[in-house]
């Protein structure tokens, strides 16, 4: 009688084994097996992180197993089990991977297919393509779209954490991390005394360093030492958490009245501003996203104010950008000054702390809440509504994906883009030229880590794909875009996301995107927080009174006053320590630990990619060494797979 050896692997996360009943079915081209319980005498099966093998004895010959069958059962009460793999030893000699990476909750089933990624079209067996549609219909219920604020893209359909589907929660130690962070800063920092003193005033700026000083690293200390000067304000543009905002000045703003006679102090090249601004010497950063918003009015005590400033930057011979000239809102006038470095020194400081204050809000809201973390959210909820796990696509992605809904939905419980190219929009924003402006890392550490994905992504399109005309026809991967384009987008062109995808070229560019944004942008704009937001008056989270309408009036005094209070600080600077902590369990860019691809191809390709990502922690590496300000946000080996925090 034929015998199969089936080894089943259990997950190796919290609360990943179980007590119940599993019960085995095969499924082959010649006939179906029985019901056969796994289970050795005197032994506790399926234990975390164990590997158990069994004997299975058919009746029949069975011919090519196609699927396998997998139930749950309860013994004593109701428990979840993580089912990492299973894989088959025939009767011949041969062994088929079954690879699952998922959870089976209470009484259920699950049936797999060997680990061989196919496409639709590969797929000519009735019982496959039944397989595949059904996965997909039980999907769809599951992962349904919801608006979760108007003009956001659209989100998972679930209220709270324990209503998403079990295989995108948490698992029980990354919830545990989530939650115990936070009160780990407010240990960590030594803060707790402070947590409670809202509309309590800081006496001066030195007195901020009771919250900062008990954790320290190189640039943190760095930006309280050295906050208030020009340079370090320009080159957050370049290189802090939200370096994607300036760009080259071709053009005078017409709503920022600014002459040469107002910044020719600041002008080393003694040419007027027109001829530094034709030369590409002049930057701009604008903050018009903020005009005419609304304050947060969470905290009825405290008056919270914004601005909408206009911020003109300016190459000096030394490379380095400067700020020159600063209107704190969009309309010009009489009461909406102009601010240059010539002006008494707290006139020109509290200009540039309300820049700082809004570069904070636009980051925070749109460069790291909408661009990273809904935008991967929306490729997520697609991926798993219209691509089964059989598809190449579904195994490149679900790993940049990993508890990104889970994430997002816990910050809508508890808390609370575009479509683009990297080096396209680099080069849209005038800052691609290495030479002209050679001290921006991010960019250059961001084209090297787009490439290496670039390349990677495009040799996985090759191996699956052998003409356009297959991408194309691929229905599920088309169905993919469009519920990115039609959902997540909300159906508008100015988003840039395509409707379709008609080539391998342009498929390998959309991969790039979707694993680039889930990875190296949100680890670019999320893990230097702590870095540039610690020190609370280079980032100030809010602001208790309005913009100076006039000069030469403001104090020091007036200055502390308007900064957040103590006990807002404490909360502003626990959170951006507890975001810019890496779980215990992080996966980076490059470990694929799921073995979701089995085939030899798609494993070579990710050695290579890993290679790729090795010579470039090298080069940043060498880069960074004995500089003051290091750019390490970018270095593959401290970017994570996915947002997850």
């Amino acid at each position: 009688m034929p015998s199969y050896t089936v080894t089943v692997a259990t997950g190796s996360q919290w609360f990943a084994g179980t007590d119940d009943y599993i019960y085995l079915s095969l499924v082959g081209s010649a006939g179906c097996s029985e019901k056969h319980l796994l289970d050795k005498p005197f032994y506790n099966d399926f234990e975390r992180g164990a590997v158990d093998s069994y004997s299975v004895i058919v009746d029949d010959e069975l011919g090519d197993i196609q699927l396998i069958r997998i139930e749950k059962r309860k013994y004593w009460f109701h428990d979840d089990w993580y089912l990492k793999y299973i894989t088959l030893k025939t009767p011949c000699g041969d062994y088929i991977e079954f690879p699952c990476y998922r959870w089976i909750s209470g009484e259920s089933e699950i049936v797999l297919r060997d680990g061989r990624a196919k496409l639709a079209c590969d797929d000519q067996i009735h019982i496959l393509k039944q397989h595949r549609r059904k996965e997909l219909e039980t999907r769809q219920k599951q992962y349904r779209w919801m608006e979760w604020t108007p003009g956001f893209p659209l989100s998972i359909d679930a209220k709270c954490h324990k209503d998403l589907p079990r295989d995108i929660q948490f698992d029980s130690e990354k919830g545990v991390d989530f939650v115990l962070n936070y009160s780990k800063a407010m240990e960590n920092l030594f803060i707790n005394r402070f947590m409670h003193m809202f509309q309590s005033s800081w006496s001066d700026f030195a007195d901020f360093e009771k919250i900062f000083v008990r954790i320290s690293n190189t640039i943190s200390e760095q930006v309280m030492n050295h906050w208030q000067e020009d340079l370090m304000f320009g080159y957050q543009f370049l290189n802090g958490c939200n370096p994607v905002l300036i760009q080259r000045c071709t053009k005078l703003p017409a709503n920022l009245p600014v002459t040469t006679e107002m910044v020719e102090c600041s002008l080393e090249r003694q040419l007027t501003l027109e001829q530094e601004v034709e030369l590409g010497n002049i930057f701009v950063v604008d903050f018009k996203l903020l005009d005419g918003i609304d304050v947060n009015k969470t905290d009825p005590c405290t008056l919270q104010f914004l601005a909408a400033p206009i911020c003109l930057l300016y190459k000096n011979l030394a490379n380095k950008i400067v700020p020159i000239a600063i209107q704190l809102n969009q309309v010009p006038g009489d009461e909406n000054p102009i601010f240059l470095p010539s002006d008494a020194k707290y006139d020109w400081l509290l200009a540039k702390i309300w820049v700082r204050s809004s570069d904070f809000h636009i980051h925070q809201t749109i460069t790291h809440l909408l661009r990273t973390h809904l935008v991967s959210e929306v490729f997520g909820i697609a991926m798993y509504r219209q691509l089964p796990a059989v598809h190449p696509i579904f195994k490149l992605l679900v790993a940049h994906v990993r508890f990104t809904i889970a994430i997002n939905t816990k910050a809508r419980e508890q808390l609370i883009c575009e479509y683009g190219l990297f080096d396209k929009a680099i080069k849209a924003r005038g800052m691609d030229n290495t030479e002209d402006i050679p001290y921006y890392f991010y960019r250059d550490d961001g084209l090297l880590v787009w490439e290496a994905i670039r390349a990677f992504t495009a040799e996985v399109v090759d191996i699956y794909y052998g003409s356009d005309q297959v991408v194309e026809e691929d229905q599920e991967l088309q169905d993919f875009v469009s519920d990115v384009y039609v959902y997540g987008m909300r159906g508008k062109k100015a988003s840039g996301f395509p409707k379709s995808i008609k080539t391998k070229e342009k498929l390998s560019e959309y991969l790039t995107v979707v694993i680039f944004t889930a990875s190296a942008q949100h680890a670019a704009v999320n893990f230097g927080q702590y870095d540039w937001c610690s020190w609370i008056p280079n980032a100030p989270p809010t602001m208790r009174a309005p913009p100076p309408t006039v000069k030469g009036v403001v104090t020091i005094e007036q200055i502390v006053d308007m900064l957040p209070d103590r006990g807002r600080s404490c909360w502003h600077l626990g959170a951006v320590w507890a975001l810019s902590q890496f779980q215990d369990n992080e996966l980076f860019l490059g470990m694929y630990p799921e073995e979701h691809f089995i085939e030899t191809p798609v494993k070579e390709a990710m050695a290579r990619f890993r290679k790729n990502l090795d010579t470039i922690v090298s080069v940043i590496a060498e880069r960074n060494k004995n500089k003051k300000l290091p750019y390490y946000y970018l270095s593959p080996d401290r970017i994570p797979n996915s947002v997850a925090i």
